[in-house]
């Protein structure tokens, strides 16, 4: 159990706890000797990326390109959480720990090493995973696969390896960017500019890859950005499991998140993508993440929302083929000085297609929590079926919670339902549980555990044990 500052009273008399030992996430490494490009955004600092990465000429012109359109867009939308409080002027696009992409932990600095020790990234590769990825801050520092995936012609590289691989360049040109437009929004267009890292997946015809493989990006620096790019395609029948983790220390200025994710799952195959987010509390999360699924394909999401001060966050998914479903599910913990608007969104082209989506939040301390969904039928998706369940747990009088959904619907013959509870913890089972012997705080942290199953049952082992703790620091003194 993690050591924890002892209870003080709050002024409604509460007993509250001042901070959680968040040490096994908040720890961070000396910046000495990094590379760090100057803050703000310039040409002369999107050609120095592109340069240290040695892209190809096309890539370059994308990220000029994007640059432009980052100058010409407004900062936000005037319907989510303020982000005023992120001045890009003062954030370092990229930053690096000077360290050479690995292939065997042993030759990984021996500060990012212990990093993604502690993190137990590790141990996790050797009990469970086909193949890991591990960036650092702007930049990939280990990355490997298990021979045997390999021999089955799955490709798990850097984006930047693919790049430079005459093999795969044509492939990543044909689908990098196609997904998510950099017009998208201005965040999408400062991620073209700058990008830096990620994954590139490849998954022949056919195949199942049997273990997960796995992305986990730290952010160690302070005052910086990460804008990691995950371009996965699973191709006619195959089978994979992606997993991604995220944390980085609790600084007292802004950094940002602003990574890409697309998504390609062909006729008849199957894409798990589960996440697992635990940003500091300082860290403005303004991901992208977008899906398209072929006919008799499905798309499964698993999310977890643990961290940042503000989150933008709504995986969106395209059933663009008949019979295709998709399933997400998710959970979001807001705290103190958190506001988390997620959701996600679903669009049914196909005939036939089926979307389910089964959301909790939890929120505490004044943190908001704010789920917004779309569901969208077009015109040709006969027969299609579309389910969204929200649910709401408060843990006080001075959190808030929101639902805000949104249903298009272009075809007579859809079936469509959305429903949403909130509620908070009943004084009845927290008396009945206590009566049994437990504590006040064991007895709430049960019901809140209770609340996140569905979401952690669908989580690899070791991500539902880093949830469930997270919750655990979460709740520790949260009585009132």
């Amino acid at each position: 159990m993690s050591d924890v500052t002892p209870p003080t009273l709050d002024e409604r008399g509460r007993s509250k706890v001042a901070d959680v030992d968040r040490s096994l996430y908040d720890f961070k490494m000396s910046e000495e000797g990094y590379e760090r490009y100057a803050d703000g955004l310039t040409p002369d600092i999107v050609r120095a990326i592109s340069r240290k990465k040695g892209e190809p000429a096309w890539m370059l012109e994308l990220r000029l390109k994007a640059l432009d359109v980052y100058h010409r867009r407004d900062m936000a939308p005037n319907w989510g959480p303020d982000i005023s409080g992120l001045d890009l002027d003062h954030i370092s696009t990229y930053v690096s720990a000077g360290a050479a992409q690995a292939r065997d932990w042993d030759d990984v600095p021996t500060d990012i090493k212990d990093t993604f020790e502690r993190l137990g990234i590790p141990e996790a590769e050797r009990k469970s995973l086909a193949g890991v990825g591990a960036q650092y801050d702007s930049e990939i520092v280990y990355h490997n696969m298990r021979e045997e995936v390999a021999k089955n012609g799955v490709v798990y590289t850097t984006i930047e390896d693919a790049l430079r691989d005459p093999q795969w360049e044509g492939v990543v040109r044909a689908y990098f960017g196609k997904l998510i437009p950099m017009d998208d929004h201005k965040f999408a267009a400062l991620h073209y500019a700058v990008w830096s890292g990620g994954s590139f997946v490849f998954v022949p015809a056919g195949v199942r890859v049997d273990y997960p493989l796995q992305s986990y990006f730290r952010l160690n620096a302070s005052g910086a950005g990460q804008f990691e790019h995950t371009l996965i395609i699973v191709e006619e029948g195959a089978d994979l499991h992606f997993i991604e983790g995220c944390s980085a220390p609790k600084y007292y200025e802004a950094n940002l998140h602003a990574g890409a994710v697309e998504l390609y799952v062909k006729d008849g195959a199957r894409l798990r993508y589960s996440t697992i987010e635990n940003w500091s509390k300082n860290m403005y999360n303004l991901n992208t993440k977008r899906a398209t699924v072929g006919a008799d394909a499905k798309m499964e999401w698993v999310s977890g929302s643990f961290g940042s001060h503000v989150s933008y966050l709504y995986p969106t998914t395209i059933l663009a083929g008949a019979n295709s479903t998709c399933e997400f599910t998710g959970i979001t913990f807001a705290g103190a000085g958190q506001d988390l608007d997620t959701g996600c969104k679903v669009v049914l082209g196909g005939a036939n297609t089926a979307a389910s989506v089964d959301t909790k939040s939890i929120s505490k301390d004044g943190g908001v929590n704010t789920f917004r969904s779309a569901v969208v039928v077009g015109r040709k998706a006969d027969h299609a079926r579309a389910s969204v369940s929200c649910q709401s747990l408060m843990l006080d009088d001075i959190s808030r919670s929101d639902t805000i959904p949104a249903m298009d619907v272009r075809n007579n013959t859809a079936s469509v339902g959305h429903e949403a509870s909130i509620g908070r913890i009943s004084n009845d089972t927290i008396l009945y549980l206590m009566s049994r012997g437990c504590s006040e705080q064991e007895a709430r942290s049960m019901v809140v555990n209770g609340f996140a199953n569905p979401v952690s049952k669908e989580l690899p082992l070791e991500y539902a044990v880093e949830m469930n703790n997270l919750i655990k620091l979460e709740m520790e003194g949260a009585i009132g």
